[in-house]
């Protein structure tokens, strides 16, 4: 695959991730750019990658680009965040405390040192979800789900500042870690769903079959 790479004195492959999922954190919507050196079909392209990448690794389109930056179109994402042993009531409280408030300020560390943000501002919807029951060992015990959306920001707010935020709303303090996945993201619309940031390039790649 004749990827393109950078100039200079020590050259990278032209490979750049568009809000990549913290460590720790499964994803069902990843995106990239690579720069190719020449023109490749895009399904050759992404069969190659696929067959490189581990079992669990799907690379499951590729489009090519038709201007615009991948990172200006991705506006927002939706997370799962799955709680195990946290009852859904308790959750339920600690959200309505989270949205009723003006501004939830958090810490985290950042690459300029630790920074104090607003974990409220981002978060576009916020939703707990019907309980299910964890099939593990402990067989019964309540998990709780919150699924929300938040808005792309610097610095950006991820999935555990909005669970710092809630336990700084009301001192929610899950008892186990939780099971975090990004279930999409990309560009909003006026009603405030989430558009996948390649379907623009997919509608001009039909325009130009016709």
């Amino acid at each position: 695959m004749p990827i393109a790479f950078s100039q200079g004195f020590t050259p990278h492959p032209k490979i750049s991730y568009a809000s990549a999922a913290p460590t720790g954190v499964a994803s069902e919507a990843e995106y990239l750019e690579i720069g190719l050196r020449e023109p490749v079909d895009p399904e050759r392209l992404r069969a190659a990658l696929d067959a490189a990448l581990s079992p669990g690794l799907d690379v499951l389109d590729a489009v090519v680009a038709n201007g615009g930056s991948l990172a200006d179109r991705i506006e927002a994402s939706h997370w799962r965040i799955e709680l195990p042993e946290v009852e859904p009531a308790a959750l339920e409280r600690a959200v309505g405390a989270f949205t009723a408030a003006e501004e939830v300020l958090v810490e985290r560390m950042t690459k300029q040192g630790r920074r104090t943000f607003d974990a409220r501002a981002a978060v576009m919807r916020i939703d707990v979800m019907p309980p299910v029951v964890t099939p593990s060992e402990a067989a019964g015990v309540s998990c709780a789900i919150l699924e929300l959306v938040v808005r792309q920001v610097t610095p950006s707010v991820r999935p555990d500042d909005v669970l710092s935020g809630l336990r700084v709303a009301a001192d929610l303090e899950p008892p186990v870690s939780p099971r975090v996945t990004r279930l999409a993201q990309g560009t909003l619309t006026a009603l405030g769903e989430i558009v996948d940031p390649l379907d623009a390039d997919r509608d001009r790649a039909s325009i130009g079959e016709r």
